[in-house]
């Protein structure tokens, strides 16, 4: 049975003190990507200190490896992104301040991009939580199979990043060489098949994570799964408002939206 007390307690505080540093250094920095920064390092955080607040169980510890295998890839790729270098705020940030009244985008800032964001990162490793405090289950082939998923939607977002990244390098030395880039954006690959395949992926790893309850011996749908059903939620509106920027700055990007699933990869509708 689920049940609170210092294996949730500490990791809740260390998610308090995250939100109210990063409120603190939007305010000072005037720049609002310090969660982005965070977000790739906080999952594995609290990932171990479930696990080690709860004694290193197996599974546990599994969890948090899996966690740390995801959370390092993923710094990696915001890291040569330029996103911890001074002034690498989001482009959306930026736009969402263009589009709302300075004293509502301060608002914003410190209920959604500090304190809603740092809450929802804690809530999707929250089924780390769950294994941790659950039955002493010893590992089984459901933990192999689970495992082997979870990497699988690792390597998937690994190779759609790459894709994005080669894809992005190209275009940069194209008009550094002063020449019209060939494409605009990305439609072949993993792109040809989702608009989002990176965000497919990234969400996919998360919803394995819970599958791990089941492993244990648990129901697989309890608490911890809110946080990861808000996660989707996060990406689907982010997604959305992504492409209503791209459209603007590309309208030719509307046909490739008629032609290629948003999210979930499929194959694409012949051109009219």
């Amino acid at each position: 049975m689920v049940i609170l007390g210092p294996v949730f307690d500490i990791p809740l505080a260390v998610c308090a003190g995250a939100a109210a540093l990063c409120w603190a250094l939007n305010v000072l920095t005037e720049e609002c990507s310090w969660v982005d920064r965070l977000w790739s390092i906080l999952p594995p955080v609290y990932a171990w200190l479930f696990a080690v607040l709860s004694g290193l169980h197996p599974r546990a510890v599994l969890m948090a490896v899996l966690a740390t295998a995801w959370g390092v890839r993923l710094t990696y790729n915001f890291a040569r992104k330029g996103g911890y270098a001074r002034g690498g705020e989001d482009y959306r940030w930026q736009a969402l301040r263009e589009l709302m009244p300075p004293w509502a985008f301060q608002v914003f800032s410190l209920l959604f991009i500090a304190g809603y964001q740092n809450a929802l990162i804690f809530g999707f490793t929250l089924p780390a939580y769950v294994v941790a405090v659950g039955p002493r289950t010893p590992l089984n082939a459901l933990d192999l199979l689970f495992t082997a998923l979870f990497v699988a939607a690792l390597v998937g977002e690994t190779v759609a990043d790459q894709q994005q990244w080669s894809f992005h390098q190209k275009k940069k030395a194209a008009r550094a060489r002063g020449e019209a880039p060939e494409e605009l954006f990305l439609t072949q690959g993993l792109f040809a098949y989702s608009r989002h395949p990176n965000f497919f992926f990234e969400q996919s790893q998360w919803w394995i994570f819970t599958l791990f309850a089941i492993a244990a011996g648990l129901p697989w749908l309890n608490f911890g799964v809110a946080g990861v059903t808000l996660l989707t939620m996060l990406f689907d509106g982010s997604s959305r408002f992504t492409e209503f920027l791209t459209v603007r700055k590309y309208p030719t990007y509307r046909e490739y939206q008629s032609r290629v699933s948003r999210m979930i990869p499929w194959f694409a509708s012949r051109k009219q």
